[in-house]
């Protein structure tokens, strides 16, 4: 069998030529790039790769924010039988140092100067590319090229440069490794899941069964970073589909990015639509009477339409869609062209759990997020919703080729092609990740509903009892909270105590404007989270949050901290996930006063 990816760009220059492959902005304005340059840049790479000395099998690495040259090494490297390894950009230097030995990687292309300086002091690291031309070099340094320096280095034209090439590309196998996506870990060290062709090969196939909405006129906005799994396996189907794809380097401009791009697809993690629905609802309740009125009746015909017709298959009455299309005109569409998703086809989103809540809003709306669930070690999707039939409050059903069952402990298996061979130098860890016959162990507890909908419920890891032996799963409360347009991170608490409190993040910027607008008085972030006034308008929502829930399930008591958690302090991963033992380690004295 081929492997796709091998050289997966040339085949679709030769189909598409002159027509655009991707996009970059630049200077203030998104500059497109042909498959035909595409093709011809991952050619120019891959000859600098060779003439570097890089050998089949041999690992480079990408440490950078997105930009297109790292799609351009990912596939100039599947051409040389090399194996592409991306650290994601906010990594510490004993991350970096620790990936960069554990894969091998003596080649390491950065981004800005604060990952130049960091890849300088990995000893495994013998040279690195720098992408951004302006970053001024070390003293000392005599082995660090600019990207420039980089690609003079390569001929794509020379015929030896060319045989050597199509050498390669033709003795690459499904065995071959695609990639090692290293899972940034709630704990412990960072392990790295083997990804072979063959995984790519499946889950590309698999995906254009299941994604029939989707074609070469869609465009997506590469939003999440190239080094989760979900950005980059959703990359390369859209390359493999002929989308276009529109690279995005900033993650804090992607409110304007996707007004200036408008694109009809874009994979996000939840926050982005919490976000989004908590900025809608302010609108709404700064606006008249008549604006909240008339929201109040676009939602329901729009979830009437959308949620009780179409999502299962029925078609509405004329009078149902005639209401519909006025409303889709004068409400739904102005709200699109806000956030830029007036084009919308799907915007798959996994990561974390989404309120059901917020599902129903935007799907009421008629924004398809379209919601699934899955892992590095599966290369990404494992299931999402379909077409057709999809159950709000689940992550789907399972796609095609891929199969899940629940083990008697509630912990969700998979067994699939497009499960990972292991985790690199970890053969103890590869053995514990999978059951005796072979099914791979995600470490997620779950359900399966009658429908065939696979339910979360949570990481077996995260879930607690309390002294009262009553289970918790606090994702599911995080979520829940994740809804208030003032809080903006959430660890639940209550591992073997006898309730369930929380520290809570508050979105800052929303809570100085509730201050100034109820004359409180403050003179640090400190000051604010300690006021009673501010307590009480919390205490308020979240037990609006909370109100049908089980009691014991409830969060009894709250902590407002005046620091967000963050990545550099240890408390997140690089997928921004909250490492529970060190948020219970570093707030112990927080949390043991709330259970005085």
């Amino acid at each position: 069998m081929t492997n796709i990816l091998t050289r997966l760009i040339t085949h679709q220059a030769h189909r598409y030529g002159d027509r655009e492959a991707y996009s970059e902005l630049i200077d203030g304005e998104w500059r497109s790039t042909s498959w035909n340059d595409f093709s011809h840049e991952v050619d120019r790479f891959a000859a600098s790769l060779i003439a570097l000395g890089i050998n089949e099998l041999d690992a480079i690495g990408t440490f950078s924010a997105n930009r297109p040259q790292m799609i351009i090494a990912d596939f100039a490297a599947f051409s040389l039988r090399a194996i592409p390894i991306s650290i994601y950009s906010t990594s510490s230097q004993d991350q970096v140092s620790y990936i960069t030995a554990d894969a091998g990687i003596s080649l390491l292309f950065t981004g800005d100067a604060q990952q130049y300086a960091i890849a300088r002091q990995a000893k495994a690291v013998k040279r690195i590319v720098t992408f951004d031309p302006d970053i001024e070099l070390e003293p000392d340094d005599t082995t660090t090229l600019t990207y420039e320096q980089f690609i003079e280095l390569g001929d794509a034209e020379n015929p030896a440069v060319i045989a050597e090439i199509d050498r390669r590309s033709a003795a690459a196998l499904p065995t071959d490794t695609a990639a090692i996506i290293y899972t940034s870990g709630t704990t412990g060290e960072p392990k790295g899941a083997v990804l072979p062709h063959s995984c790519f090969n499946a889950a590309l196939e698999i995906h254009r069964e299941r994604l029939t909405m989707l074609s070469d006129v869609d465009s997506s906005l590469c939003f999440l970073p190239l080094s989760h799994i979900f950005e980059r396996a959703w990359t390369y189907f859209c390359l493999y589909t002929g989308m276009r794809v529109a690279v995005n380097r900033d993650p804090r401009e992607i409110q304007r990015s996707l007004r200036q791009v408008r694109p009809t697809c874009m994979c996000s993690v939840p926050r982005f639509w919490e976000k989004a629905y908590t900025a809608i609802q302010d609108r709404l309740v700064e606006g008249s009477i008549f604006m909240r009125i008339l929201a109040t009746a676009a939602l329901s015909v729009g979830r009437r339409r959308n949620l009780e017709f179409r999502r299962i298959g029925r078609r509405p009455s004329r009078w149902l869609e005639f209401r519909y299309k006025l409303f889709e005109r004068f409400v739904f569409t102005p709200l699109k062209k806000a956030i830029g998703v007036e084009h919308g086809n799907i915007f798959p989103t996994a990561g974390a759990p989404l309120s059901p809540t917020i599902v129903e809003f935007f799907q009421s709306c008629g924004i398809n997020v379209l919601i699934g669930y899955g892992l590095s070690e599966t290369t990404a999707t494992v299931t999402c919703y379909p077409a057709v039939g999809f159950e709000i409050g689940s992550v789907g059903t399972v796609l095609p080729r891929i199969q899940v069952r629940i083990a008697e402990d509630g912990e969700i298996l998979v067994k699939s092609p497009t499960v990972m061979s292991g985790y690199l130098n970890k053969p103890e860890a590869t053995a514990n990740a999978f059951t005796p016959d072979g099914w791979f162990r995600t470490g997620d507890a779950g359900r399966i509903d009658a429908s065939g909908a696979l339910i979360l419920t949570e990481r077996i890891k995260d879930l607690f009892k309390t002294s009262n032996g009553k289970y918790i799963a606090p994702q599911a409360l995080e979520s829940r909270l994740g809804e208030d347009k003032y809080i903006e991170q959430v660890a639940v608490i209550g591992d073997q105590r006898k309730y369930v409190t929380a520290i809570i993040i508050p979105a800052f910027d929303a809570l100085r404007e509730y201050a100034d607008q109820h004359g409180i008085r403050y003179r640090s972030l400190d000051d604010l989270v300690r006021n009673p006034q501010i307590r009480d308008m919390m205490t308020q929502r979240i037990e609006h949050l909370q109100r049908d829930m089980a009691g014991f399930e409830k969060i009894k008591r709250f902590t407002l901290l005046p620091k967000a958690f963050t990545m550099e302090a240890g408390e997140l991963t690089n997928t921004l996930k909250i490492k529970r033992p060190v948020i219970n380690r570093r707030y112990a004295r927080e949390i043991e006063a709330m259970y005085v």
